[in-house]
């Protein structure tokens, strides 16, 4: 079982060093502990997910007291914290985000938000990913509800422990003004309708494609995050390293297991 610390946090995302959403979750980990670092890419990385960079050199700088920008993804960032940048031990406790945007159902496959959370865990630190759904209109504070919120969730699940190779997937909905609560939830699942690839021209008449996807929660499953948030919850999501389905694996090894 791990007992998450807040002894020494590492704070870090894939918006980027200078994203607003870290800039918050920076002040919510100075209310924890007076040992935080910040190790977050230098450019936007959203969507790299569990991206490690091999075919290059790794390059970060130190913009301030124990704050740094890697030339790389998210878990780059954690691996060059955990492994090089910071000293004398590593983190008791990781924060990933706050993203810009829910990492909810399918999201979890692509975030890079929820990858540095893993790394983190790989590593063996108690590691929380945080995300909130914007609205695209309130450029001026995107982040009321994790800025209202943040701090208190954060205490109330590093006083639980969870087993090793879990990390937690927190989201926060947009209207700071509705929130009902804070549920435990299970990922759920998108319809593929939700995707869509928009095609382009240049002015050399090639095409190019933009991909994205419309955030809608259609008919969110009971006890699901997509549930959560569509009743206006924060939801609370563990995840497990370990991607074994143990029911197929059992019948598997009844069935095809034998000796050549």
């Amino acid at each position: 079982m791990m007992q998450p610390s807040p002894r020494r946090i590492l704070v870090t995302n894939d918006d980027g060093i200078n994203a607003p959403g870290l800039e918050i979750l920076e002040k919510i980990a100075h209310e924890l502990s007076d040992d935080v670092w910040t190790v977050a890419p230098e450019v936007e990385q959203s969507g790299k997910g569990h991206a490690l960079t091999l075919t290059e050199p790794l390059r970060y700088r130190q913009v301030a007291e124990r704050r740094f920008a890697v030339m790389g993804t998210p878990t780059d960032c954690v691996m060059l914290a955990t492994h090089s940048i910071i000293p004398d031990g590593k983190p008791t406790l990781l924060l990933s985000g706050i993203n810009r945007g829910g990492n909810l159902a399918e999201d979890m496959t692509y975030s890079g938000t929820i990858a540095a959370a893993m790394e983190g865990t790989i590593c063996g630190i108690p590691s929380i990913a945080l995300s909130q759904d914007v609205d695209k209109r309130n450029r001026e504070k995107p982040f009321p509800t994790a800025e209202k919120y943040g701090l208190e969730i954060v205490r109330s699940l590093i006083e639980e422990s969870w087993e090793d190779g879990i990390l937690l997937n927190v989201n926060f909905p947009t209207d700071v003004n509705t929130v009902k609560g804070i549920r435990a939830t299970h990922q759920g699942f998108r319809s593929e309708a939700e995707l869509f690839i928009e095609e382009r021209q240049d002015l050399r008449n090639n095409n190019y494609y933009w991909i994205g996807f419309r955030r809608a929660y259609g008919n969110a499953v009971e006890a699901t995050d997509l549930e959560a948030m569509l009743e206006d919850n924060i939801s609370v999501t563990p995840l497990h390293l370990d991607l074994t389905h143990y029911t197929t694996y059992n019948s598997l090894r009844k069935s095809i297991n034998r000796d050549f």
